[in-house]
């Protein structure tokens, strides 16, 4: 029998975003069970809440470190191709959501490095340079799911969602059968919505 080729699965994140690290990492445990390609795309955050008011004060902080990764990410995408996307993802998100590093230049210099990257695009942070690509990829995300949701974003075989939200990261057999519910769920005319309030916190193990 021949080899099934692997599904793309465009998947839109925010490198600050807990719930979307989770969601990728269940993803690449999936690529080992399952014929599927993640392909990475950036959305924003601090794009996504621009000119709401009310928004509390720690997510407000929150935001106004948002720019920088984001611009870092979009920079590299634009400089190196879509490719690095993803060492770049996981260089960022480990030192951000797994060490607790600082959201500053020095970590993501540390993050560029490690993904074969200059570390002058740590420059972007501060730029206004990219933004309208950064925009634009944000767009392209949001406009599939709508813009009462956030991070993160998948899109597969025509149909788009956000989500799933989970903690912790499924892993093996597990991440396996979540995938295939998904896909389940997604082929189903019709279908939008399933939800629950959230009762713990991230789980990076």
């Amino acid at each position: 029998m021949a080899e099934q080729e692997p599904i793309p699965v465009d998947f839109w994140f925010d490198p600050l975003c807990p719930w979307a690290w989770i969601t990728s990492r269940w993803l690449l445990e999936v690529t080992a069970l399952r014929p599927v390609q993640p392909r990475w795309h950036v959305m924003s955050l601090a794009v996504l809440n621009e000119g709401k008011e009310d928004l509390p004060e720690r997510y407000r902080d929150f935001l106004a470190t948002a720019w920088g990764p984001v611009r870092v990410c979009t920079a590299a995408e634009q400089e190196s191709g879509p490719e690095v996307l993803g060492p770049l993802y996981t260089a960022l998100g480990t030192r951000f959501h797994h060490d607790k590093a600082e959201r500053d230049r020095a970590t993501i210099e540390s993050a560029l490095a490690e993904a074969g990257l200059p570390v002058t695009l740590a420059g972007a942070m501060d730029s206004t340079e990219y933004d309208d690509a950064l925009r634009a990829s944000h767009r392209d995300g949001m406009d599939r799911v709508g813009y009462e949701v956030g991070t993160p974003v998948i899109s597969v075989n025509g149909t788009s969602i956000f989500g799933p939200v989970v903690s912790p990261i499924p892993r093996g057999e597990a991440a396996a059968r979540l995938w295939d519910g998904v896909m389940l769920v997604t082929q189903t005319d019709g279908f939008f919505e399933l939800k629950r309030s959230r009762t713990r916190d991230p789980i990076f193990d």
